[in-house]
């Protein structure tokens, strides 16, 4: 019996081949959840060639089937009101619950020199990264409520326990994720509703992996010192796996977590955090 059997849970942002979501949907499953697994309609480049999330999606459903689990995937962009009221309809019409939000889905929009940042780019950052969490805590809750108590869980950064030049807009959002976190863990505690955020380190997911191409094309240097020179003032020197986060997360979820609630998590392997 897993730890997770009966629970019905959501995670968005899912769709990246080696991302954070994939590795949290496949773990919940493994626990023996219902996985409703979402992302953005649009496309993912893999290996220069473009693939639709949508079938990423799909392949990840039919991963997780294939090793016993329940999956379905379905489109959604969390910061559209009407796509969460059809996902709500969805999900609540097949499973007849809701136990558990991980909010995964996230934004480096504004990712540059402050003063070169727009406030358009603002605009999307705080979209993404923290009305969408917003927009879904409100929608589950209810729900929730009913059942007698769940979970919300958000996948914050180290950009929300510190800052670090160049990532403005994003730090602010993660850092506000943690303050509305908080909140919800305050005033819905009396429910049984449980709300914490897991704060990432280096994750070797394929967004870190192309930074880490990226900053080697720009400084001429190759990718193995590039990784060498970020993870210099990681206490474990090298970055984690997006399975370390899913472990986090599936502990947050489970019956081990009854009495934790407003918590952040730190994955990063010793990471000390910024100003």
């Amino acid at each position: 019996m897993g730890t997770l059997n009966g629970k019905v849970a959501l995670v968005t942002g899912a769709s990246a081949p080696k991302g954070i979501g994939r590795a949290i949907a496949q773990r919940l499953a493994k626990e023996g959840a219902d996985v409703v697994i979402t992302d953005i309609n649009g496309t993912f480049k893999q290996q220069d060639i473009e693939v639709t999330r949508a079938d990423l999606l799909e392949s990840l459903v039919q991963d997780i089937v294939s090793q016993g689990g329940s999956a379905i995937a379905l489109t959604l962009d969390v910061t559209s009101a009407r796509d969460i009221a059809a996902m709500m309809e969805h999900v609540l019409t097949k499973f007849g619950r809701l136990d558990i939000l991980l909010n995964n889905a996230g934004s480096l929009s504004g990712s540059d020199n402050f003063l070169s940042t727009s406030p358009a780019q603002w605009t999307s950052s705080f979209e993404v990264n923290l009305l969408g969490p917003m927009m879904l805590s409100q929608a589950v809750i209810p729900e929730m409520r009913k059942l007698g108590g769940g979970r919300i869980i958000n996948i914050g950064s180290t950009g929300s326990l510190g800052a670090e030049p160049g990532f403005g807009a994003y730090t602010a959002m993660k850092h506000g994720l943690v303050g509305l976190m908080k909140t919800l863990a305050a005033e819905f505690g009396p429910d049984g509703i449980l709300c914490n955020t897991v704060c990432p380190g280096f994750i070797a997911t394929d967004m870190h992996e192309a930074a880490n191409t990226r900053l080697s094309q720009e400084q001429g240097k190759s990718v193995a010192e590039i990784k060498q020179s970020r993870y210099s003032n990681v206490a474990l020197r090298d970055a984690g796996l997006p399975e370390d986060v899913a472990n986090a997360v599936a502990y947050l979820a489970g019956p081990d977590a009854q009495y934790v609630t407003g918590i952040n998590l730190p994955v990063t392997g010793g990471v000390p955090f910024g100003i």
